[in-house]
């Protein structure tokens, strides 16, 4: 049985530009644009649209370089300067971090990526996180470009908080929403036997925020499951046993498959997501393969979280609004 395609379809057209959806709550796939033009505001602004509603957003065979990338980013916010990148990371484009740095941290701290990996992610929702969650300012958005990538393996997974957070039963939202949780880089880090040279650095590199377990996003006013694997230390207040049971039943309301979506990367695919109302899964699954893997990302600065009750996020140690 066959159907009209354009009966019955979320598709969304601004000019030659089109929003067809991915999945049923994230994700979707715009088309009839080039992001190395100038872009119009009446551009930017349907795609700004599609970045809030839809969470994350797809365009494919894109022709970016790293100047084209930072122009594009200037369009909807300002780019984070890191102060520290790796080596692979362009010198010249500072708002620019290129992924495969990231295969270098293990080797950096005594260990190969394969062991990295395996202590970051030592259960299956430790490795989903929000970008710098840890800050007491995380970042808005992110923007992702791929170079290079191998001919099978390397999805990228979102997971939509708004959409978890709404699925919730009544009372648990409302007990989410009275709730504070500190977030704590490497928390989610599994320590070597011994002396651990990455545990000596978290411990003179510390950052830690205190955001409410449910903010409000700024633009859409949606309340957000704010939880994600790899930062999240404990819920203020709670035992530790009390806090590891709930935040482990969020994070699994989070990403449920229904509130995902999985992408699968090409050579000039450009990724745009919502930070505020997301968490994503980077793959883990190319380590063993003799395949590239070269991916830049730019990150958008980004607000203080606020909770249902108006009350901000605060810093704890090593994080200050708009510093880096």
């Amino acid at each position: 049985m066959t159907t009209d395609s354009r009966v019955g379809t979320d598709r969304e057209h601004t000019g030659t530009l089109e929003v067809r959806p991915a999945a049923g709550h994230i994700g979707a796939d715009i088309t009839g644009v080039d992001l190395a033009e100038d872009l119009d505001e009446g551009t930017v602004a349907a795609i700004r649209e599609a970045v809030l509603r839809w969470k994350v957003v797809f365009f494919r065979g894109q022709r970016l370089d790293h100047a084209g990338h930072v122009a594009l980013a200037r369009r909807f916010g300002e780019p984070v300067v890191l102060p520290r990148r790796g080596s692979a990371s362009p010198a010249d484009f500072p708002e620019i971090e290129t992924t495969a740095d990231r295969l270098e941290l293990g080797g950096r701290y005594g260990m190969d990526h394969d062991e990295w990996l395996r202590r970051r992610r030592h259960t299956l929702l430790r490795g989903w996180h929000c970008d710098h969650g840890a800050r007491v300012d995380p970042p808005a958005a992110t923007i992702l470009r791929a170079e290079t990538v191998p001919p099978y393996g390397g999805d990228t997974t979102w997971a939509n908080l708004a959409a978890a957070y709404a699925g919730l039963s009544a009372p648990v939202r409302e007990f989410a929403d009275r709730l504070r949780a500190e977030h704590r880089l490497g928390v989610g880090y599994q320590p070597r036997p011994g002396d651990d040279a990455y545990v000596r650095h978290l411990l003179d590199h510390q950052t830690a925020g205190e955001h409410p377990l449910v903010r409000v996003h700024p633009e859409t006013g949606e309340r957000i499951l704010f939880v994600n694997g790899y930062y999240v230390e404990q819920i203020t207040g709670l035992s530790r046993p009390e806090s590891r049971a709930i935040l482990d039943m969020l994070l699994e309301q989070a990403t449920r498959p229904e509130h995902t979506v999985r992408l699968r990367w090409e050579p000039g695919t450009v990724a745009f997501w919502d930070n505020r109302a997301t968490v994503h899964l980077a793959p883990a699954d190319t380590a063993h393969l003799d395949h590239p893997r070269i991916m830049h990302r730019v990150m958008l600065a980004g607000d203080v979280p606020v909770g249902v009750d108006g009350t901000p996020s605060r810093a704890l140690t090593g994080t200050e609004p708009g510093r880096w």
